[in-house]
């Protein structure tokens, strides 16, 4: 019986020693972290330790107007959700900021707590530069202007390609040759859509005349609404809109008149008498952004989108539209896709008559991003 229990102690003590000394030797390998930092895949291969995921940026957009003009804001609000969607995260907003002293105190309050800011109106441009050299490590990106620096951009879509076609249809659906335009205000990016607009009514219809008269606005229904009535009152049968609202085209609806809005698809509200308008898709483009200041590679410049880059395109036409002048507008749409026409291809006057392009010319888009005259056929006046 002693010899079993003196086994027993003997087994015992071998087994502990054979622990001890295994653990010795564990205690003596170098671990991962003091070695190369090699980890085993699933398939027994030899991988590196993955990376830190990188640090997602915050991200604050300002706004003209609410996100209900069914227009421009709109588009950039939608865009907005596409990258909250696609990064994860949740974006700042402020809407309704005026232009001038309050936006510029609104973008400053900004850049204490964002990484990106985005800036979607033309009148914010000398705000946000003011802005931009005090915190030059946050990145400001501003909708339609062209004052740029180290951190701050700017975009825009080549709303002359989208205005040029829609033109196209107002050509082909006037009776009268009487086409109004209600403009927002007189700067260059609504002067060239105007007179796109222009040279493609006259593309189709070389008699046509267009009546322009100013809102001064971008999201006001009133006003707008007594603009578009003004025009209506002189005559015109097709009636184009640059603001934000439906209201010009609601009108226009009111008497048996063809209607266009802007920015957005605003079918629903005229949809008997509803054309198609420039239509922008800003999405693809706050995502191309977001994710190069992600991967540190985003620089300062100028971006200008047109239909093929998926940046401009048109509404989907109404259910009265003849089909004729749909497949008018998009065999256009696509010799512009291909490279094969121009908008602002000469010959083409100003209202004066005095050649602005010459036949078998082209104007840059430099020049056209100035354009600070009418094209003749257009009937109306820029305030200086």
């Amino acid at each position: 019986m002693k010899k079993m229990y003196l086994a027993m102690i003997i087994l015992v003590l071998s087994v502990m020693s054979a622990c001890s000394q295994a653990s010795t030797q564990n205690n003596n390998e170098p671990s991962p972290s003091a070695s190369n930092a090699t980890t085993t895949s699933p398939s027994g291969e030899a991988s590196a330790e993955p990376t830190p995921e990188k640090e997602l940026p915050k991200v604050a957009f300002v706004y003209i107007g609410v996100p209900g003009d069914g227009g421009w804001t709109f588009e950039h609000d939608k865009a907005r959700k596409v990258i909250e969607e696609k990064f994860g995260i949740k974006a700042t907003v402020v809407e309704n900021v005026p232009e001038g002293p309050d936006a510029e105190r609104v973008f400053e309050e900004l850049a204490q707590d964002n990484d990106i800011i985005f800036g979607t109106s033309f009148g914010y441009m000398d705000s946000m530069y003011n802005v931009a050299q005090k915190y030059p490590k946050v990145i400001f990106m501003h909708a339609t202007g062209y004052k740029t620096a180290e951190n701050m951009g700017t975009y825009q879509g080549k709303g002359f390609e989208s205005g040029y076609l829609a033109g196209i249809a107002a050509g082909k659906l006037t009776k009268d040759n009487k086409i109004g335009y209600v403009g927002a205000f007189p700067i260059p990016e609504v002067i060239y859509t105007i007179n796109a607009f222009t040279l493609g009514a006259q593309s189709v219809n070389p008699d046509v005349e267009i009546s322009v008269i100013w809102s001064n606005t971008w999201f006001d229904p009133a006003t707008e609404r007594q603009a578009a009535i003004s025009l209506l009152d002189q005559g015109v049968d097709v009636l184009a809109n640059y603001q934000d609202s439906p209201a010009g085209i609601q009108a226009a609806q009111e008497r048996g008149v063809w209607g266009m809005g802007n920015d957005s698809d605003m079918n629903s509200y005229a949809p008997e008498t509803y054309v198609t308008n420039p239509v922008l898709d800003w999405g693809p483009y706050y995502t191309e952004v977001i994710q190069s200041v992600i991967d540190g590679t985003w620089k300062s410049g100028s971006y200008y989108g047109g239909f093929k880059e998926g940046m401009v395109d048109i509404a989907p036409f109404g259910k009265n539209v003849p089909q004729e002048v749909q497949d008018l507008v998009n065999a256009k749409k696509k010799d512009i896709i291909d490279g094969n026409f121009q908008v602002f291809s000469g010959p083409v006057y100003d209202q004066s008559g005095a050649e602005k392009v010459a036949e078998g010319a082209a104007l840059s888009l430099e020049d056209i991003l100035v354009m600070d005259y009418f094209v003749k056929g257009v009937k109306g006046s820029i305030p200086q």
